[in-house]
């Protein structure tokens, strides 16, 4: 899997550079007709090119003033300001002709050779330098494999010339091979690592075959030794985490090999580090440095995520052991917006190392910009969407919601979207965009789970029975242990069309619906024996012809001979506290709250 993993990166790296030299010559002839159909007149040209030109370049003495200053800083460890120094040392040379993608790397190599240069020759003395020379040249040195030169530019600058960049390594060579100057250093000294590992190459490895034998024989040590790398911290890394899950129980679920990118990093860094040693050809140089930088970049983003992920098992085993259901919600947008920033980080990192002008970028994403955001309408309204969950809280993790039509679960909150559970077990995704203009009815965050009904009884029910039937359900909500006992009616409510109506009005505190179905059943279910147990009937729509008789029959039921008109309403209600308690000591038991229900 991993050999596949790198053929195929290896490949994109290709097609990557094959992609970013087509475009950068098309730029560079668009580039060269932009100028050929802007050509102004000369005198306007002229006055433009002068108010763009850096006072720095503008002439040969302040463009070796420049140098001189910036890499005398540099090669004495000066750390402020060190990116732009690289920068001063960098405009000082023309590069045009050296890729975009080396030619930062390769502008400071060539800084430090023309350093020692100088150094084995002569002493720089500014004054002498002409400031306008007449030739448009100004040459510092001749040698026998070349000359050192400042020359004028069409645009107006005093740059290092092309002929002393190509000529620089050349020189730098013959002037180690031969003695040095009175005013020369040792010959080892101040060279840039490079040109000291080759020139300790032994002349047998100098043959050439595209590159030279030496070069060839680094590239497969460097190979070597990067997957002998990337082999080895796999391995110590995965032994680390199987060993820190046998101690830790709690996190079984991270995967053994979770930190396996670490490795291909590790092995990505050190080709980069040696390809940057190997003194290679610029083209070489250029389709290997995009294929490591890219290796680098890939493997830098899977390993962040890969640690992002560690924490996020982290935050989520900690959020479940806290009372608050928030925790589960911010939990993942805290690991996304990680990721996020990673993302960013890396990529804006990776564009530098690959010089993209992000300035340019952002300019033309500036001019594009109403296009841009219409575009992007939906994307930020399911993002203000989601800091609506996060800052508001309309609802947690498991809680009941209806929104709109939907109805269901909240199973999890995204970026962009909401996932809802409902009760047919589908899942539903629910853009965030939606949070901030529907309304939404959160039943997970009711204290109370309400219930109001009608008990229908018959017309020929006794005032004394449905006192003793009320208060007896009072009796019973004050013993069932789940029912609020601070606010619930119960009353003789009207008098309906078939039957007498009594109203039932209550309450139950209890944690999810599961509960309260248990024990909204249990409650009728005691009613129902309540009812029996007084002779209460419950009445349906039905019309009754009554003949009266003259004489009076006897009740079918005995225990109706109980109930007797000249019954005082104390007894009433104590004869139906004495019943409803008898039907709780029947069934559940008096002080006997039950658990919720959890499913195994």
């Amino acid at each position: 899997m991993n050999r596949v993993i790198k053929t195929v990166i290896f490949a994109f790296s290709l097609l990557f550079y094959m992609a970013a030299a087509n475009a950068g010559g098309a730029m560079t002839t668009m580039n060269a007709g932009a100028v050929m159909m802007g050509a102004v007149p000369v005198i306007n040209a002229v006055n433009e090119q002068q108010q763009k030109l850096p006072e720095a370049l503008s002439n040969p003495r302040r463009t070796m003033e420049t140098f001189v200053t910036a890499i005398y800083a540099l090669k004495s460890g000066q750390k402020e300001n060190n990116t732009e120094l690289k920068n001063q040392v960098i405009s000082t040379f023309d590069l045009s002709d050296i890729s975009s993608l080396i030619r930062r790397n390769k502008g400071i190599e060539l800084a430090h050779i023309l350093s020692s240069v100088m150094e084995r020759t002569k002493e720089i003395n500014l004054d002498s330098i002409p400031v306008n020379p007449i030739s448009g040249q100004y040459v510092y040195g001749r040698y026998s494999q070349g000359q050192v030169d400042i020359v004028l530019l069409e645009d107006g600058r005093w740059l290092f010339s092309q002929q002393t960049i190509k000529a620089l390594p050349a020189i730098l060579e013959g002037l180690i091979a031969s003695s040095s100057s009175d005013e020369a250093l040792d010959p080892q000294i101040d060279l840039p690592l490079t040109i000291r590992i080759e020139s300790r190459i032994p002349s047998f490895l100098r043959g050439s075959f595209l590159l030279e034998y030496w070069q060839w024989l680094g590239i497969f040590i460097f190979i070597v030794v990067g997957s002998a790398a990337d082999k080895f911290l796999a391995w110590f890394l995965e032994r680390r985490v199987i060993r820190l899950k046998k101690k830790y129980q709690n996190y079984q679920d991270v995967e053994d090999d979770v930190l396996r990118p670490l490795g291909l990093m590790a092995m990505a860094f050190i080709w980069w580090f040696g390809i940057a040693l190997l003194n290679l050809p610029d083209t070489a140089l250029v389709i290997l440095s995009v294929s490591v930088k890219l290796i680098v970049a890939i493997s830098t983003i899977w390993s962040v995520f890969r640690l992002i992920d560690i924490v996020h098992v982290i935050l989520v085993r900690k959020a479940h052991k806290t009372a608050s259901r928030y925790d589960d919600v911010l939990v993942p947008m805290i690991t996304k917006s990680m990721k996020v920033f990673a993302m960013v980080v890396i990529v804006i990192t990776a564009a530098d190392n690959f010089n993209v002008d992000i300035t340019s970028l952002l300019t033309g994403l500036g001019i594009g910009g109403i296009a841009f955001a219409l575009a992007a309408k939906d994307l930020l309204g399911n993002f203000f969407g989601s800091l609506t969950v996060v800052l508001d809280q309309p609802f947690q993790i498991g809680d009941w919601v209806i929104i709109g039509d939907i109805e269901g679960s909240i199973e999890q909150v995204g970026f962009r979207s909401t996932r809802i559970r409902t009760f047919y077990n589908s899942l539903i995704t629910m853009p965030n965009a939606m949070l901030t203009t529907s309304k939404i009815d959160n039943m997970g965050a009711r204290r109370y789970r309400r219930m109001k009904s009608m008990l229908n009884v018959t017309y020929d029910t006794s005032p004394e029975k449905i006192d003793a039937f009320c208060e007896g359900i009072r009796s019973l909500i004050q013993l069932h242990p789940y029912m609020r006992k601070d606010y619930y009616q119960v009353y003789f409510n009207e008098y309906g069309p078939a039957s007498l109506n009594i109203l039932l009005y209550v309450f139950w505190e209890t944690p999810d619906w599961n509960t309260e179905l248990r024990e909204r059943h249990r409650f009728l279910l005691d009613i129902l024996r309540l009812a029996k147990q007084l002779n209460v009937e419950f009445a349906f729509p039905t019309q009754t012809l009554h003949l009266k008789q003259d004489s009076p029959e006897m009740p079918a039921n005995m225990n109706a001979q109980v109930f007797q008109t000249e019954m005082t309403e104390q007894d009433a209600f104590e004869m139906g506290r004495k019943e409803a308690t008898a039907i709780v000591d029947g069934t559940l038991g008096q002080g006997v709250k039950p658990d919720p229900v959890r499913f195994p």
